[in-house]
């Protein structure tokens, strides 16, 4: 082994309002992922406003461009929505859609990485179906969602001025998204080095 594996973790999510409880949610695992070693890079609501992905479109806009970059570069993701009418947000959804880009890459998808999942909904039914419905994707894109995802009721205030979580039991939660794709990211190195 040559150095230090710093697995890159790419967090994908929030809402198109700034500063939503979804994003800072992202953020705290995304900080628990960089304590546990990696290096992170947070793409937010703002920079996930992309047009509808269309399959036809070969030449990807910028924004695009620049999010199948990023995970084709990943070693592993953490995705965040809200819960919107029991699944997941059209944007969230659209984001990943694009990840169809990497379907001729020597490693297809999200072969091989594994993906934290966090859900935000205000109130426990959405969060449910919605963390249901994100594993369902990320397996669809041959990724490997985490044996633990976070489902938050936002409902009550969770989080202060600064964007610090202020419910433990919601922050050890999230951390444990984070830890849990950066062990990954160092397991599936280790196979890879090991192997003939």
């Amino acid at each position: 082994m040559t150095g230090i594996f710093r697995p890159f973790i790419l967090g994908l999510g929030g809402t198109p309002r700034p500063g939503s409880s979804t994003e800072r949610a992202l953020q705290v695992a995304l900080d628990a992922a960089r304590a546990a070693g990696a290096e992170t890079t947070l793409l937010g609501g703002e920079a996930l406003k992309l047009p509808i992905y269309d399959p036809a479109v070969i030449d990807l806009p910028g924004p695009a461009a620049h999010l199948v970059a990023l995970v084709r570069r990943c070693d592993g993701l953490i995705v965040a929505s809200p819960g919107y009418h029991g699944s997941m947000s059209g944007m969230i959804k659209n984001a990943l859609d694009y990840i169809e880009a990497l379907r001729d890459e020597p490693t297809p998808y999200l072969e091989g990485r594994a993906v934290g999942c966090i859900v935000c909904a205000h109130g426990w039914q959405a969060t449910g179906t919605t963390l249901i419905a994100m594993r369902s994707v990320v397996h669809a894109l041959r990724g490997w969602p985490t044996p633990f995802g976070a489902a938050i009721n936002s409902a009550q205030p969770l989080f202060d001025a600064a964007g610090g979580c202020t419910d433990a039991a919601v922050r050890a939660q999230l951390a444990l998204v984070g830890r849990q794709v950066v062990e990954f990211a160092h397991m599936r190195r280790a196979s890879a080095e090991a192997s003939p």
